[in-house]
Formats: C-alpha cells, sequence, structure tokens
C-alpha cells in the first residue's frame, strides 16, 4: 500500500513542485491551500505524514497543528517554512511537530525527512504491538492441560490461520478474550491491530458511532470525523465481546459489514471498505435468542462460521492447580512479596470450590490471599477467613454491611474506604495502612492499582 502524504500550503506553485518532486517516489498524494482545507483533507484521507506550511490564511499552520494533533496524536507533522525562527520551530516541536524545514529548502533533504517520518510512524505501530503482544505474552495466561482444554487448543491451532468468522462461546470470565488473542496472535495478520470492543458497555446510542465511526456535525458534539474500531482495525482483527448485548437495529448493520466489507460512518453516505477478521463473544444462548426474536438469524449463522466452546472451570477442575500457582507467583512478584506455597488440604479445598465466576473468580480470589494472607504457607483456616468465591454475609452482617439490591462494586467500595482512610490520618500511609488491616506495601500497591495520588 502507498505511503499517504498531505501537502498544505498556500502557495500553489510551491505544492506543485513538491508534488511533482514526491510523486516520482510513489506516494499518494494530497494538497489544500490553508490550515482549514488542511485538517479537512487530514480527516477525509488519513495521510501517514503531514507537511504543513507555518503562514497561510483562513488557519495558519500552528492552529492546523493543533487541530491535525487532536485528531490523531501520533501524526508525523513537517513543518515549513519561509519565516522561521528558532521560537517558532521550538513552538511547532512543542506542538507535536516531528521537525522543521525553513524555505527554500533541499528537495533531497526533503525527501530524507519524509522517509524518517514514515519510519518513526512505523516503528511506533511496532512498539504499540510488541507492547499489547508482550502484555497479552506475560500477563496472566494459563491454558491448562485437562481434555477439553487441549481439544480447544487444537481446534484454535486450526482456525487461526484462516480467514474465517468465529463465534467463542463461555461462561462469563472463562477466558474468552484470551481465545481471541491466541487466535489473532497465531493468525497472518497478527502484526495488524487487535481492537476489542466490549458491546455491553458501550450505550446503544453511541455504539454505532464506535464502531463505524461519523463524520464532522454527525450530532451535537461531534466536532470532528472520527475513525471507528472497525477502521482501527484495518488489517487485524477485532473482537466483539458480548455481542448478544447489541440491539436488533445494530444487528442489521452490523450484518452488512459481515457481507459486504464495507462501513457506513454516522452523519456519512460514503461507503468505507474495511479489511477486518471478526471475532465475536458471548455469554448468552444465542440460539435461544434467536428462537426468541432477540437476537437476528441471519447474523447468527454469519458469526457461527466457526463456534469455539470454552469449559466452566468446574467442569476441568485439574487445571485449578496451574491457575493457583500461576497467579500465586504472578502476585507476590507484582506486590514485592516472597515466594507463597498452598498447602495439600488448602489446594483440595480450592479444587472443589465451584467457582461460579470462573477462572477470573479464582484470579481475584488468589490476589486477595496474597495481599490479606500473614504466613507464607497457605493453609485451609487461611481459606477460610479468606472467604473463598463469595462474600460471607454472615460476617458482614456483624459489621452492619449489607449487600444492595442492586449489587455495588467492590472495586469502587475498597477504593472508597482507602481514600476515606487517607482522610482521616491526614494522609498518613503507615496510619492508613493500620485502620485498614493490611501493610503498608499493600497500602501503596491498592493505591497504584486505583489511580489514588499521594
Amino acid at each position: 500500500m502507498k505511503s499517504k502524504l498531505l501537502i498544505v500550503d498556500d502557495e500553489k506553485n510551491m505544492r506543485w513542485a513538491i508534488h511533482r518532486a514526491l510523486e516520482k517516489e510513489g506516494y499518494a498524494i494530497f494538497e489544500a491551500s490553508n490550515g482549514k482545507e488542511g485538517v479537512e483533507a487530514f480527516e477525509k484521507n488519513q495521510p501517514d505524514v503531514v507537511l504543513l506550511d507555518l503562514k497561510m490564511p483562513v488557519m495558519d499552520g500552528m492552529e492546523a497543528l493543533k487541530k491535525i494533533r487532536e485528531i490523531d496524536s501520533t501524526i508525523s507533522i513537517l513543518m515549513l517554512t519561509a519565516h522561521g525562527t528558532m521560537e517558532t520551530a521550538i513552538e511547532a516541536m512543542k506542538l507535536g511537530a516531528m521537525d522543521y524545514l525553513s524555505k527554500p529548502f533541499d528537495v533531497e533533504e526533503l525527501k530524507v525527512q519524509i522517509r524518517k517520518a514514515l519510519h518513526v510512524r512505523e516503528l511506533e505501530e511496532r512498539i504499540s504491538y510488541f507492547r499489547e503482544e508482550a502484555a497479552f505474552e506475560t500477563g496472566n495466561i494459563v491454558i491448562g492441560e485437562s481434555k477439553p482444554m487441549k481439544d480447544l487448543m487444537s481446534m484454535v491451532e486450526r482456525v487461526a490461520s484462516t480467514p474465517a468468522t468465529i463465534l467463542i462461546l463461555g461462561e462469563s470470565g472463562t477466558g474468552k478474550e484470551i481465545i481471541a488473542h491466541l487466535i489473532h496472535y497465531n493468525s497472518p495478520r497478527k502484526e495488524k491491530p487487535f481492537i476489542k470492543v466490549n458491546c455491553g458497555a458501550i450505550p446503544e446510542t453511541l455504539i454505532e458511532s464506535e464502531l463505524f465511526g461519523h463524520e464532522k456535525g454527525a450530532f451535537t458534539g461531534a466536532v470532528s470525523r472520527k475513525m471507528g474500531k472497525f477502521e482501527r482495525a484495518r488489517g487485524g482483527t477485532i473482537l466483539l465481546d458480548e455481542i448478544g448485548e447489541l440491539d436488533l437495529s445494530m444487528q442489521v448493520k452490523l450484518l452488512r459489514v459481515l457481507q459486504d466489507k464495507v462501513i457506513e460512518r454516522v452523519g456519512g453516505s460514503e461507503e468505507v471498505p474495511v479489511d477486518v477478521r471478526v471475532i465475536a463473544a458471548t455469554n448468552r444462548q444465542l440460539k435461544k435468542m434467536v428462537e426468541e426474536g432477540t437476537f437476528r438469524e441471519d447474523l447468527y449463522y454469519r458469526l457461527n462460521v466457526i463456534p469455539l466452546h470454552i469449559p466452566s472451570l468446574r467442569d476441568r477442575k485439574e487445571d485449578i492447580p496451574a491457575f493457583v500457582q500461576h497467579f500465586l507467583q504472578h502476585y507476590c512478584k507484582e506486590m514485592g512479596r516472597g515466594s507463597m506455597s498452598i498447602s495439600t488440604a488448602a489446594m483440595n479445598q480450592l479444587v472443589n470450590h465451584p467457582w461460579k465466576g470462573n477462572v477470573r473468580e479464582l484470579e481475584n480470589f488468589v490476589e486477595r490471599l496474597v495481599i490479606l494472607s500473614p504466613e507464607d504457607e497457605v493453609k485451609t483456616v487461611d481459606l477460610n477467613t479468606g472467604k473463598i468465591g463469595s462474600l460471607d454475609v454472615e460476617a458482614e452482617n456483624k459489621q452492619g454491611i449489607q449487600l444492595p439490591e442492586n449489587g455495588l462494586s467492590l472495586d469502587e467500595v475498597e477504593k472508597n474506604l482507602i481514600l476515606q482512610a487517607l482522610e482521616r490520618t491526614g494522609d498518613n500511609q503507615t496510619k492508613a495502612a493500620q485502620l485498614l488491616g493490611i501493610s503498608r506495601h499493600t497500602l501503596m500497591y491498592r493505591m497504584d492499582k486505583y489511580g489514588i495520588r499521594e
């Protein structure tokens, strides 16, 4: 694919000269005669590098630079001016310009700067990709050696190299996102973006804009064109998690994307081609939803090309010890605590627990265990005081804490209690930790987790 350049300069002859010199390099080139047109051309064409003049009518280069960086903070911008001073050069660099060339400039130098800008952009994209991949590979990932998981991984290995749409089914907390990651990173698309969308977490009024993007002025607050998740995933994979939460109108629009490989931004009429592999995931019974009329049958069959079912943790108990050991090592390292072990009796208790929240519940429990356990060897008594799996309602009632009918967020409760303890002790972390019955190190870990600053 050709790299795209945008030339923004009010001097027609200058644009012509640059265009002529650079088109021989094989670039796709777009032009604009002032800053306002430049911002609009940037939104429309999404170039890889922008050549931006400083002094222009309607909107000058500095203002255009700000607006373009608001749209895409990673874009490489080269400033061009015959009015350059060191002060304006420094200001442009502070605002995000990559470099600064004073007119008249040598064409060969410009070519070198453009190649450098393209190289930097490519490196940034690869760094972003490798950071995500590294986080994935070094995170809390255990697959398990049980027969159900071996069968699942055998299927993942077979389908990863194909372009087929995949539907991942499983209870909440079983690791559907991890399986989607494995499919992407073992596919020919592995060096392209992996974009995750939680369909159940986005309001119905915003989901179309989030997926397909919108045009400037499409609705109140749409001050500029915005790329949606499908465009951002170009060449890669998009995971539509909780696909069963989409309403029927969005299901129709998603069906068109799967059939025609095009999208339309909200407020636009232009068809935008998208080369994206779709992986959908849900903990709901889509076939039953089809029978009830809440999920489109044609979309169901489009998504269900290759179904992958992840078994619950209670159906693969032999994998639990490996998960426990992995989470123990991970959280001991993260919290700066020495190694911990699990007694045979304690492990048996963990293996025989139902874990209705699956791997996610087990992970949360082990994390809590690392924080609260006073000993390095976890025994059965530690597990009992740790309240496996669900809240100890009787103990909570004695403390006067009642679970609201609509539920609550434990993270929010914990964060609020930490803030109260810090306020009561005048931000004295040692005293706050004593009030909460935890170590100062654990308190600092929790403060960092919730973004609580000193």
